[in-house]
Order: C-alpha cells, then structure tokens, then sequence
C-alpha cells in the first residue's frame, strides 16, 4: 500500500496573476508561490494549490465552500469588492434573492447559502453556520 504523508485539494485557473488578486486580495488568504502555481491556507488548516492550465475550463460544480458566521455581511463585502454573487437565474436559481443568498436555513432546506465565482469561473460558495 502507498504509505500517504498529506494531501491537498488543487485546481486549474486560466491566469494566475488575477487568481492571486482574488484568493490573496478579495478573499484574504496569504497566497504564496508554489509548484508553478499558487498555494494558500484555509482557516481549517488545509492547504489549497492552485495551478494554470492554458486549456482551463471552469468546474461545474462548487469546488470551494466558505463558511461565514453573518452571510449577509459576508455578501455585502464582496459585492463591495465588485464579485457578482447573482450568478443562477431560473430555472436554477435555487430560490436565490437578488443579491444570489438562497435562505435555506428559514425555509427548512439546508443552509442559507451564496454562489459566487473567481476570475477563472470557478464555481465557489458562502455557507452559513
């Protein structure tokens, strides 16, 4: 068997300098230089690579969950910092409000959460606790 020290989830990006901007910038995280590519530390401790491929192609599913204690606020300061968190409309708006806040936790369905992509179109999420 494969003796396994760690792992890390990675993903592609089609510009790394603008994937720095973002992660380190609008999200917060120290992002450093890494493997050719970018690497940060969620508050969880684990550690996130992210890597350029010419060929990128946005993942279609969400690849990274923030939980946030008030996502209200949380969406209001992206927004502030020009991320568009309205990004379903019907049919698949998943019951989203203008600003892309679906209020699950009210509504008996899951958690109150907000969809929201990075420059790469990378799909990622706001999830409250």
């Amino acid at each position: 068997m494969v003796q396994v020290s760690d792992a890390f989830p990675g993903f592609s990006v089609d510009d790394l300098e603008a994937a720095r901007a973002f992660y380190g910038g609008v999200l917060g995280f120290e992002v450093s230089d890494q493997m050719g590519g970018l690497g940060f530390t969620l508050p969880s401790g684990q550690a996130v690579f992210v890597y350029p491929k010419d060929d990128h192609e946005p993942a279609s599913f969400t690849i990274l969950n923030f939980t946030v204690d008030d996502i209200s606020a949380a969406v209001d300061e992206l927004n502030a910092a020009g991320v568009v968190t309205k990004i379903y409309e019907e049919p698949m708006s998943f019951g989203t409000d203008e600003r892309g806040i679906a209020w699950g936790a009210e509504a008996g369905e899951g958690p109150d959460i907000c969809w929201f992509k990075d420059p790469a179109g990378n799909v990622l999420s706001l999830i409250a606790t």
